[in-house]
């Protein structure tokens, strides 16, 4: 009986009292970027998943207490990095050309490849990633991101598209004899009223936003020439945004981009064709730009372009001047290098080139943090460093707002509020 009352009271006495828990770290770096502003001698706590505070240590909550103390001295705690254009499937083109990972690599294999991927685009401090197209490997996004949800494998939070939808006979692989349909297109052709159901079928298998190509190379000489009519990719957007969900849209040439603006997509994929009038017009329509600058910068390396050695390629100076005009019109701007193009883990190179070419580092911060967040429809729990927000981090070496190239010291990466790469 002794033994029972003893039971009760214990029992009581755990129900009344406030229950904290005490699985939390306390973070001191010597300055906090948080998404939008660098603040100096802020600490960060973080509570199971979450962030729990983020200010002056002074006002550090009582709760925070018991939790571990991570002294961090002389570096940076940021958002986790959100890359905002890869493709988790692919690996650089001077390693296997593109035709050959679509025809030769089978699916087994590349998804193999992916899982290496994604542990070094996390190790790099990119806790967050868009996967922008299978390129010939059906649904394995959907299994990829599957097995990084649920701690298969590590790896960041996906965002994926699925396969891609292109016009009939615009996308690769190219160079083979008519005779023969090649069973392999690197996305999901589909024309006319059929786009409908392209887009419903892509939903079904797990695609978070759709991308369709607004234009590709497939002018009479090969030139870039626009893919879909107007009509067709409002049928596009329609049926996606009746499910709540995003289209963006490739397109590299100006008449692409227009017919895509048109349609109302959210986001344009490269922009290479843009001019002030065409990023006006998307500044009207709150239609953001994904610039893709390393693709370009790794492509023209492929071809023979020694950075530093020679002078830029024509490739190179157009891009530059493009993303100038584009940061000159006040067009968003997301963070996405088309990682896959190059290589995985290297996906600073893009918030690198941004800095390179006119945008403030501070600015860059924030494109690769709460912009895309927000673009992404993710800034209700990632993107910004705050409390209740998902305990998602990165801390670096040096300060990032004065020197981009300091995101590439990685020193703690935290996904979900678990150390998962430690370098100190």
């Amino acid at each position: 009986m002794m033994m029972k009352a003893i039971l009760t009271a214990l029992l009581a006495c755990l129900l009344s009292a406030p229950v904290w828990s005490q699985s939390g770290y306390v973070l001191h770096p010597d300055r906090v970027f948080d998404g939008h502003q660098l603040h100096n001698r802020w600490v960060v706590a973080v509570q199971d998943e979450k962030i729990l505070y983020a200010g002056p240590a002074r006002d550090l909550p009582a709760a925070a207490a018991t939790f571990d103390t991570l002294e961090l001295p002389g570096t940076t705690l940021l958002p986790g990095l959100i890359e905002g254009h890869g493709h988790i499937l692919l690996h650089p083109y001077n390693e296997t050309s593109w035709n050959d990972q679509v025809l030769k690599e089978p699916e087994a294999y590349r998804v193999v490849r992916a899982t290496v991927h994604a542990r070094k685009t996390l190790a790099a401090g990119f806790t967050t990633f868009r996967d922008l197209g299978t390129e010939g490997a059906g649904y394995a996004d959907y299994g990829i991101k599957k097995a990084i949800e649920e701690g298969i494998i590590p790896g960041p939070r996906m965002l994926t598209s699925s396969r891609a939808i292109v016009a009939t006979g615009s996308y690769g692989p190219k160079g083979f004899s008519p005779d023969f349909d090649l069973p392999l297109l690197g996305a999901q052709p589909a024309d006319g009223p059929d786009l409908a159901r392209v887009v419903r079928q892509q939903i079904s298998k797990g695609a978070d936003f759709i991308k369709v190509y607004a234009d590709y190379r497939w002018g009479p000489q090969g030139e870039a020439r626009p893919t879909f009519t107007v009509d067709e990719l409002k049928l596009i957007v329609a049926v996606a945004k009746s499910s709540g969900r995003d289209v963006v849209a490739h397109a590299a040439i100006a008449e692409g981009m227009r017919r895509a603006i048109a349609a109302g997509v959210a986001m344009i994929e490269h922009g290479d064709g843009g001019t002030a009038e065409i990023f006006a017009q998307m500044k009207a329509k709150n239609i953001a730009l994904c610039p893709t600058l390393a693709a370009g910068y790794a492509i023209a390396q492929y071809r023979g372009w020694q950075p530093g050695r020679e002078p830029e390629s024509e490739r190179i100076t157009r891009k530059k001047e493009m993303f100038k005009t584009a940061l000159a019109s006040g067009v968003t701007l997301a963070a996405g290098g088309d990682v896959g193009v190059f290589k995985h883990g290297n996906n600073v190179l893009e918030l690198e080139l941004m800095a390179d070419y006119g945008m403030q580092p501070l600015e860059v911060l924030r494109a690769a943090t709460s912009v895309n967040a927000r673009l992404f429809h993710l800034d209700h729990k990632l993107g910004s460093i705050a409390p209740g927000l998902l305990a998602d981090l990165v801390v670096v070496r040096g300060n990032p707002a004065e020197d981009i190239s300091r995101l590439r010291q990685v020193v703690l990466v935290m996904k979900g509020g678990k150390v998962v790469v430690d370098k100190r």
